[in-house]
């Protein structure tokens, strides 16, 4: 068992770590201030004394935001995780309570899945969780590993999100494309036939420098050379490409059944086999066992689960998730 160093804890006021987690996540002193219900004056009091006692800035203003330096970050988790084991030990029980929590969860997001997610768990969660809110963030996958392990980022889902050996991770489903076009535009048969689909010009989502983005490495395995005038970071513009010009857009099936109708495009399978990598939902093995990050979760599943293969709309029972919240 470690010693613990009393004298020096003593003279240490521990009311600062709490001011340092409050910084760590609202990224203000106005806000962090507001969070304690602490006037600024005293949280910006806090910070100088944090700054002078751990010999680091520990916060640099970067524009409206306060941005954490190196040894803020690394001091993150470790902070946060005393403080629940603090207020475990005090209340006797588990700190998590989604009917009563006020907090903002952050997900990681790639875009198929924004575009999926966020308006079925933004409602979920007003209905079980009123005081939780969610700021979703586009993510490259090289800046998801840090997020998840400093805890800038609660959750991640998408295609390119894998397991490693700090992380875990689950298949929420595999992932099958479509391909839509304006009738009105475009004279082809439904389902669009190879010769067809591979004679006409396409839009397709990047998100790097190729035309082809994400559907490349697909497109290359099985040996097919696509004709892409255009290309942009999000499904929804390059589905309006597809309304406004004589051309094909190939996006996630789940993608095409939801917002082409919308667009007034019709929507047929690929007349071509490629595949592509699952949806994966990914979190810090360090917050395995943390109730809330696991309520999260259990919420994320609960949406899809009530979303078919095709984005159909199943009907579903009282949710998974409110069934967890009696287990919890």
């Amino acid at each position: 068992m470690t010693t613990i160093d009393h004298f020096n804890l003593r003279s240490f006021d521990l009311n600062l770590l709490v001011a340092f987690d409050a910084l760590m996540s609202e990224g203000s002193v106005t806000k962090a201030a507001r969070r304690l219900k602490i006037q600024q004056p005293a949280m910006s009091h806090s910070l100088s004394t944090l700054r002078v006692l751990l010999q680091d800035e520990l916060f640099i203003r970067v524009g409206q935001v306060m941005q954490p330096t190196s040894r803020a970050r690394s001091l993150a988790i470790p902070v946060r995780q005393a403080l629940k084991q603090a207020q475990l030990a005090l209340t006797g029980g588990e700190a998590f309570d989604p009917t009563t929590e006020e907090r903002t969860f952050r997900i990681a997001m790639s875009p198929e899945v924004e575009l999926l997610l966020i308006p079925d768990l933004t409602a979920r969660l007003r209905r079980l969780a009123p005081g939780i809110r969610l700021l979703a963030r586009v993510f490259p996958y090289d800046a998801m590993e840090p997020s998840l392990e400093d805890g800038s980022i609660d959750l991640a889902v998408g295609c390119t999100y894998t397991q490693t050996s700090r992380r875990s991770f689950e298949t929420l489903y595999k992932t099958e494309f479509a391909c839509c076009f304006n009738p009105g535009l475009l004279t082809m048969s439904n389902p669009v036939e190879l010769a067809a689909y591979l004679a006409a010009d396409h839009a397709t989502i990047s998100q790097n420098e190729t035309l082809q983005g994400c559907i490349k490495d697909a497109l290359e395995m099985a040996g097919v050379d696509l004709s892409v005038v255009t290309a942009a970071p999000g499904y929804m513009s390059v589905l309006s490409a597809a309304q406004g010009s004589p051309l094909i857009a190939t996006v996630p099936s789940r993608i095409a059944d939801r917002y082409a109708p919308l667009l007034g495009l019709e929507v047929s399978p690929l007349p071509v086999s490629l595949t592509f990598p699952p949806v994966n939902m990914v979190w810090a093995n360090h917050a395995d066992g943390d109730p809330a990050n696991s309520w999260l979760r259990q919420q994320i599943r609960d949406s899809f689960a009530c979303t078919g293969v095709f984005g159909e709309k199943k009907v579903c029972a009282e949710p998974v998730a409110e069934r967890e919240l009696e287990r919890l």
